[in-house]
């Protein structure tokens, strides 16, 4: 594995202390003096930390505080990053810092790492961690008015929720922004059970294969001939990785939902607000989109103080931390600039309230942006509690409808071919590496579906011109009745807003097929997701797909569609189709070609069960 990073390592390394060096000449137009520091935690360890102080501080300030694992010591002058400078043009004291094991800190990097042994004194995890930070900067740095909050995106976000697990007590705020809640279940490595085979094995090396992050040298451009030769997952440690990366050795212990994600789940980790907590996602979020709705939701079950408060907008993953937020990929948002008032109107308002008693301290229990009207709203509960489950059933001849399939329908069932050895790709090729240049992964959820309508793997069931508005606020769900010819299956059913044929706003998106929730459902799991069980051939079963929340408006004259798929390569690895106890373990031999039958007749009425708002 050595070898294959070498050139890669070499330079990120070369980089980095040239980073390092540019980053500790002072710049005479930056409004923060910058210090570095090496702070012991209880156990010894020591973690390089950033610390900014305002050249012109006047009176005591908070501390608001980033921890991460992606390096710090190129930490611009907070004023100059778009993500904090409505903040940083208040006054803060701002500290940034590596966790354990990355980049400049001591220690060793362990993935998500678990809860501490609290009957042991000198044990650690990250709110440990974010708890004797805290206190040393508490006793050390002048001028501080004795409160702190926490903020940050991705990883960054889930050691901002961790440290509210065990909070110190002048932690007073916490803004989790795309928090990873479950990594079996709806985040980076899972979804429903089905491996994220392109983002687990590519993130593993990332953070895995050096201290300092590096990317693959995959060799070529188009990702998807790459893995699709890879052939089966046992060949990442047979030939490329030889059992140096902990987290991909950790996929293959681990292919069911055992105490081991159980562990690492934040349900199991989060009891009740025991500080104010903002949670922030983005709807086309192609990472972790479902992370921030689940943290709210575990919390908001014992939220007695008023403390758990949720926001929800038009973004990528991060996308909220820089430019205007007027457009995604090819959608855009009425000349909204969402981003723009997410940093000054929400994130800076909030810390403002909570770290310096600044404002009315009046924030709506949840806010979104909604889709399709291009408005921002607020509610009072999330769900919001005025939506009503209406199912939208499919139907004979690609017909979508609020109406249930009767007697009469002409054919129960629609039928497609599922072939492992050509699986559908999840975006349009070539599928450049998801970090690497010129990657789309970013906007790829906003990707017009049309790319797949020709495929015959790939079934499509739409409604007709929509002669009114439908409103849909909440958490949407496929209900799915199939069979197949195989014996375990996976299934990914996407939810699409597709534009008028004629669209004299923006020509170029007539027709566009936009997915407003999606996603896989590995079949093995739709009993148990902890004791996985073979599916009987060509027996209808019922499989319910949760396709998480949504806030969209279907415009007159739109229409709703519905696709489902078995493959979506290679974000998702290829299910055999053949069950066997561990894919990770399975043989050549085991993939093989599946006849998928998806039912719409009276006693099999597929639907998606959408919260409308009348």
């Amino acid at each position: 594995m050595k070898a294959l990073f070498t050139k890669v390592a070499f330079i990120a390394v070369l980089l980095s202390g040239v980073n390092q060096l540019l980053a500790q000449i002072a710049k005479p137009d930056d409004k923060y003096n910058r210090q570095e520091v090496m702070i012991a935690m209880r156990d010894g360890i020591k973690l390089h930390t950033v610390i900014f102080t305002p050249k012109n501080q006047s009176g005591k300030l908070p501390f608001l505080i980033t921890r991460t694992p992606y390096g710090v010591n190129t930490t611009p002058s907070p004023e100059k990053e778009t993500y904090i400078k409505d903040m940083a043009d208040e006054g803060y004291i701002f500290v940034a810092q590596d966790i354990r094991g990355r980049y400049l800190s001591e220690g060793t990097f362990k993935m998500q790492r678990f809860n501490r042994d609290k009957n042991d004194p000198k044990s650690i995890d990250e709110a440990s961690d974010t708890y004797d930070t805290i206190d040393w900067l508490l006793k050390n740095i002048p001028d501080n008015n004795g409160k702190a909050g926490i903020y940050g995106i991705s990883y960054d976000g889930w050691t901002a929720i961790i440290a509210a697990t065990e909070p110190h007590p002048a932690l007073k705020a916490v803004s989790e922004q795309a928090t990873p809640a479950d990594m079996f279940m709806n985040d980076d490595f899972h979804h429903n059970g089905a491996f994220r085979l392109s983002y687990g094995f590519e993130y593993s090396v990332l953070t895995e294969a050096a201290r300092t992050d590096s990317l693959y040298n995959f060799k070529e451009y188009d990702t998807y001939n790459w893995y699709l030769k890879l052939g089966t997952l046992s060949n990442i440690n047979k030939k490329y990785a030889h059992g140096t990366l902990p987290t991909w050795n950790n996929f293959i212990a681990h292919p069911n939902y055992d105490s081991f994600w159980q562990k690492q789940a934040l349900a199991y980790r989060l009891d009740s607000p025991r500080t104010a907590i903002q949670h922030v996602s983005g709807w086309w979020d192609q990472e972790d989109m479902v992370g921030p709705q689940t943290a709210y939701k575990v919390l908001e079950k014992r939220d007695k103080n008023h403390q758990n408060f949720i926001v929800l907008g038009p973004w990528r993953h991060g996308g909220w931390a820089g430019g205007e937020g007027k457009s995604l990929g090819n959608i855009k948002f009425d000349d909204q600039a969402t981003a723009t008032y997410f940093r000054k109107e929400i994130q800076a308002k909030w810390f403002a309230w909570y770290l310096k008693g600044e404002g009315d301290g009046k924030f709506a229990e949840a806010i979104s942006f909604q889709t399709g009207s291009n408005q921002w709203k607020s509610y009072t509960a999330w769900p919001p509690k005025e939506a009503v489950i209406k199912n939208i059933y499919f139907h004979a001849n690609g017909k979508l409808s609020f109406e249930k399939p009767s007697a009469t329908e002409t054919k129960p069932f629609d039928s497609y071919i599922s072939d492992p050895a050509k699986p559908v790709p999840y975006r349009a090729r070539p599928i450049e590496e998801t970090y690497g240049p010129g990657s789309r992964w970013y906007f790829w959820l906003t990707e017009d579906q049309r790319f797949v309508d020709n495929r015959p793997d790939v079934l499509s069931w739409q409604t007709d011109t929509l002669t009114q508005d439908v409103i849909i606020t909440g958490d949407v769900a496929a209900k799915l009745y199939a069979a197949t010819s195989g014996s375990d299956a996976d299934w990914v059913v996407k939810l699409i807003d597709v534009y008028p044929q004629e669209y004299k706003k923006e020509p170029k998106m007539a027709g566009y097929e936009l997915m407003i929730a999606d996603d896989v459902f590995r079949g093995r799991f739709r009993k148990s997701f902890t004791k996985p069980e073979a599916i009987s051939p060509g027996k209808v079963e019922a499989y319910t797909i949760d396709l998480h929340g949504a806030d969209h408006v279907f415009k007159k004259g739109h229409k709703i569609m519905v696709q489902v798929q078995s493959t979506w390569f290679p974000v998702i690895d290829r299910n055999p189709q053949k069950y066997v106890p561990n894919i990770f373990e399975a043989k050549a031999g085991d993939y093989q070609v599946a006849t998928q039958k998806i039912f719409h007749s009276v006693n099999f009425a597929s639907c998606i069960e959408l919260p409308v708002v009348q």
